[in-house]
């Protein structure tokens, strides 16, 4: 049976954690974790997804020791596969919603930076868990949440009630936010975001922050801050990288394209474009926003990179008993050429880190910008 000294010292364990991390700075946020615990938020049975290794089942009823366990460790927890057609316990099929992991938690709260009596609009629901520490640290009549889910929000309404917190919970497209409760003092984003629906710009006041995974099509995630401006435009930062599920609407689907490939020899080894430097992808991602791209490193050291767009697609190898790399190209675009190109382009540009990038969003889309808002990099394509 598990007792409130047990959980304590759990906490306290996860805590610990997460402090040397860095990314838990903040005695508010500590206190919420007391405060809001995490183990309420989690299924009786779910898939404990840890960074390294491979996901598990834990059934609070079969082993409780190992479901608490799982609980406060800082990893996701899966909540739910295949969009809830498959089952969670048996981890198979696409992840659909979690329990993040606390430290990506952690961080993201404290760089939303909330003040007292903040009005917060978190979009993604999933378990409720980051909308009980956000109602714990503004108060439950300031933070509304949307979840497009309803089965997953009505668990997140339960677990809320169970811990003490009532913030409004509301089931609906996030990517349209809740212009009912408009403003909003700040936004709170818990799903990777591709294009930042100008939406959510409108319905936060200037001086507002909204922090959210950036996702572009290319490479992985970032860390991305805006600052909402009175001309109602927003602009910020990268800072560091994640790895999020994607808002249900900007979902990435492959074109079935027809037709043959051309074979071309590729000048640069993909594993160096790949594995440069965080900086390139987000480099290339703002030159070549429609642009997606995924690799895979086989056992015996061969490389793949498939990339693709609406109407192109090509898959870049590198072997390494050829000691060469090739291309196979499909469709108008050159897409393989088309990443040299972005590439290079970093490249001339000094090779500059991630944390040199931001992003604006005005009324007519995003741009990526080099250092500051009036260096736009992109698109090239």
């Amino acid at each position: 049976m598990t007792t409130a000294a047990d959980v304590t010292s759990r906490i306290e364990a996860l805590a610990g954690v997460l402090t040397t991390s860095g990314d838990l700075t903040e005695p508010r946020w500590r206190e919420a974790l007391y405060e809001v615990p995490r183990h309420r938020f989690v299924p009786d049975v779910a898939w404990a997804a840890p960074t390294t290794g491979h996901g598990h089942r834990i059934d609070r009823t079969a082993d409780p020791e190992a479901w608490m366990a799982a609980a406060y460790a800082d990893h996701p927890i899966v909540i739910q596969f295949d969009d809830g057609a498959a089952d969670v316990g048996a981890g198979t099929g696409s992840y659909t919603s979690s329990l993040s992991a606390p430290g990506v938690v952690v961080d993201f709260l404290e760089r939303l930076n909330p003040f007292d009596d903040d009005r917060v609009l978190e979009i993604g629901t999933g378990s409720g868990w980051t909308a009980g520490l956000l109602a714990h640290r503004v108060g439950d009549g300031n933070v509304t949440s949307v979840e497009v889910d309803p089965v997953v929000s009505a668990f997140a309404a339960g677990s809320l009630k169970q811990a003490g917190y009532s913030p409004t919970l509301v089931v609906g497209d996030g990517a349209e936010g809740h212009p009912d409760g408009a403003p909003y003092d700040l936004m709170h984003v818990t799903c990777g975001v591709t294009t930042v629906p100008y939406a959510w710009v409108e319905q936060t006041r200037p001086g507002g922050a909204i922090v959210m995974p950036w996702m572009p099509e290319y490479a992985g995630g970032h860390k991305l801050k805006l600052t909402v401006r009175p001309d109602g435009t927003a602009s910020g930062r990268i800072s560091g990288g994640c790895d999020f599920m994607m808002l249900r609407s900007q979902r990435s689907a492959r074109s079935e394209l027809d037709g043959d490939y051309r074979e071309t020899a590729a000048m640069v080894d993909p594993r160096r474009i790949v594995w440069s430097a965080w900086g390139a992808d987000v480099a290339i991602a703002g030159m070549l926003p429609s642009m997606a791209g995924r690799h895979e490193e086989g056992e015996r050291g061969e490389f793949r990179l498939w990339l693709w767009t609406s109407d192109s697609d090509a898959l870049v190898t590198h072997a390494p008993d050829l000691g060469r790399s090739l291309a196979l190209q499909r469709g108008p675009r050159d897409l393989w050429q088309e990443i040299e190109d972005a590439y290079f382009a970093w490249v001339r540009l000094g090779e500059p880190g991630r944390d040199r990038f931001g992003v604006t969003v005005t009324p007519e889309g995003q741009q990526v910008w080099l250092d500051s808002p009036d260096r736009v990099i992109g698109p090239l394509a």
